[in-house]
């Protein structure tokens, strides 16, 4: 199994940044692409960005140009690093980690780090 623990969220008034980690443990070997999911209240859970092995990254529309997706392989660590914060930021943020084949179709989910944005 994979374990996956988030850090960083927290209370930034609009215009601000914050820098979400997520901490990969236990069968790392399994992963493939990890990345950050949000929900906000009485909303669905959305993608915000994902990154590869390799690198190749992937980003919501919403949050293009604002947030940074990145990955440290040896420490088995992504990052999110959120700048021009917006009050529709607020939600819940869930590190994600799929699996590699044979694991190909396995998510794995963080417990969720909270952010809100004030006006």
């Amino acid at each position: 199994q994979v374990q996956l623990q988030e850090s960083g969220g927290g209370l930034m008034q609009a215009g601000g940044s914050l820098t979400l980690s997520c901490a990969a443990s236990g069968s790392v070997f399994r992963i493939n692409a990890m990345g950050w999911y949000r929900q906000a209240p009485g909303k669905q859970r959305e993608l915000v960005a994902t990154i590869t092995r390799d690198g190749t990254t992937n980003y919501a529309d919403s949050v293009k140009g604002r947030f940074t997706i990145s990955r440290d392989n040896a420490k088995n660590t992504v990052y999110l690093q959120m700048n021009s914060l917006k009050p529709e930021d607020t939600a819940v943020y869930y590190c994600n980690a799929n699996g590699r084949a044979p694991w190909s179709g396995t998510d794995y989910w963080g417990q969720g780090t909270q952010v809100t944005v004030s006006s």
